[in-house]
Parts: C-alpha cells; sequence; structure tokens
C-alpha cells in the first residue's frame, strides 16, 4: 500500500518570518501532520533554517526546491545536497518544469542531481510533464517516457523499492494557468510512468514508487484526483501557500 504524500512548492515565496507563522498554521490545522497522509513543505533557501526549527517535534518533513549536482566547488548562488542535508532537508524538488524551462534544465542535467541526492540520503521529487504544444500535437507519451527514462537513468530497482524516490508528474499546461487535468488525464500520465518504470527495471518496482500529481491540485478537485488508482499524492504549489486550502488538499488524501 502506497502511503498519499502531499507537498508544498513554496516557490519564490514567504520570508523566514512568514514560513514560521505559515507552518504554525499548518501545524496546528492538521495536527502537526499526523495521519495517512506524508507531509512535506518546500520553502526558499533562505527559509530552510527557519523552517527547521519551526517543523521540530511535527510529523511533516522538510523539502527543498533544487540542488546543484556537484559536492562542492566554485559553483555560485548553488546549493549542494550535503548543505540541505545538513539543514534537516529530507525531500528535494528536481526537474521542476520552471527549472527545464526558464534554467535549461536537461534530462541529464536532471538525473546526475538525482543520483547526487539519492548518494547524498536525500529523496528527490523527480518532475516530467509535457507542455500544451506537446500535448496538442499528441505527443504526451513520448515526453514523458523520456522524461522518466532520461532523468532517472541510473536509477536501480532497489532504490525504487527502497522508497528513495518520488516522481511528479506536472502537465506544463496546468500549472498556474488556471486548468487542470481531469482525473482521467491525469491517471493516464500516471499509468503510463508507472509502465515504463516497469519496463526499465524487469520487475515490480514501479508498484511501489509513488507518483505525484503537480498540476494545479486545489481542495476543490483534490478528492478525486487522489483516488485514481495510480495517483498517490500532490505537488502542491499555489494551494500550498495558505494554510487552510493545504490542510484540505491532506484531509482529501486521508
Amino acid at each position: 500500500m502506497r502511503k498519499t504524500i502531499v507537498a508544498g512548492n513554496w516557490k519564490m515565496n514567504k520570508t523566514a518570518a512568514e514560513t514560521k507563522a505559515l507552518i504554525a498554521d499548518i501545524r496546528r490545522m492538521t495536527d502537526d501532520g499526523a495521519g495517512a497522509v506524508e507531509v512535506v513543505v518546500c520553502p526558499p533557501f533562505i527559509a530552510l533554517e527557519s523552517a527547521a526549527a519551526a517543523l521540530a517535534g511535527s510529523n511533516i518533513a522538510l523539502g527543498a526546491q533544487n540542488m546543484h549536482a556537484a559536492a562542492l566547488g566554485a559553483f555560485t548562488g548553488e546549493i549542494s545536497a550535503a548543505m540541505l542535508v545538513d539543514l534537516g532537508v529530507k525531500y528535494v524538488i528536481l526537474g521542476h518544469s520552471e527549472r527545464r524551462t526558464l534554467c535549461g534544465e536537461t534530462d541529464a542535467i536532471v538525473q546526475k542531481k538525482t543520483r547526487a541526492a539519492i548518494n547524498a540520503g536525500l529523496i528527490p521529487i523527480v518532475c516530467v510533464g509535457e507542455t500544451l504544444e506537446e500535448r496538442e500535437a499528441n505527443r504526451m507519451v513520448e515526453v514523458v517516457s523520456t522524461q522518466v527514462k532520461g532523468s532517472l537513468a541510473d536509477v536501480t530497482a532497489g532504490e525504487l523499492k527502497a522508497d528513495k524516490l518520488i516522481i511528479a508528474y506536472e502537465p506544463v499546461w496546468a500549472i498556474g494557468t488556471g486548468r487542470t487535468a481531469s482525473k482521467e488525464q491525469a491517471q493516464e500520465a500516471h499509468a503510463l510512468i508507472r509502465r515504463v518504470l516497469s519496463e526499465m527495471t524487469c520487475g515490480t518496482a514501479a508498484t511501489i514508487v509513488r507518483i505525484q500529481y503537480g498540476g494545479s491540485m486545489k481542495p476543490e478537485n483534490a478528492a478525486e484526483l487522489l483516488a485514481m488508482p495510480d495517483i498517490d499524492g500532490g505537488l502542491i504549489g499555489g494551494a500550498a501557500l495558505k494554510a487552510d486550502s493545504f490542510a484540505a488538499i491532506i484531509k482529501a488524501g486521508c
């Protein structure tokens, strides 16, 4: 039985002080994250230390929004896996569509980051998904399959079975646009990802991997999306910035 996981990607929002306040509200509304749903919050880098302190004693895990593949070196403005671990981070989002489109990250770059994260003991949340143009050209299967294979090229079946990696399907056309994939469209993509993983590992590891939906999940549609057989949680953007809406999504997964 795959445990539902709901992660909030705060993107470039919230100061350290605002982070403390939001986490306090989330803890109050979710009973410190206890229950059937695994809860993760991913604030900006500058708020990670404050977030770790605010999360102390709760069941809510801390995540980061990105990292560099190198262990250290002359990479101005970057953050390493070891730095995140030192701050108490457990999860890290990699290959988000905004990183791919705005920063030019390729599957090869995401693959190196994924390997570095796993090696450091972090659990990467690896994002894949097609653009509107790719979907309208009937290329969803091709694009998503290629991203999964490229981004997870050297992840082993043993690592997948050990729950050392999460995948987030985020249809780029449904992020911040007000559009949302139907539950059937989302399920189709999630089932595809599981089939690709099965082909890559030649075994049952794919049945263990948790796959989140990351395309404008909100309280109004969370329950129907989370009821789909291959959707194991949500990577939440805008709705994660308000404690009541985030808590409602978590409740929908219980």
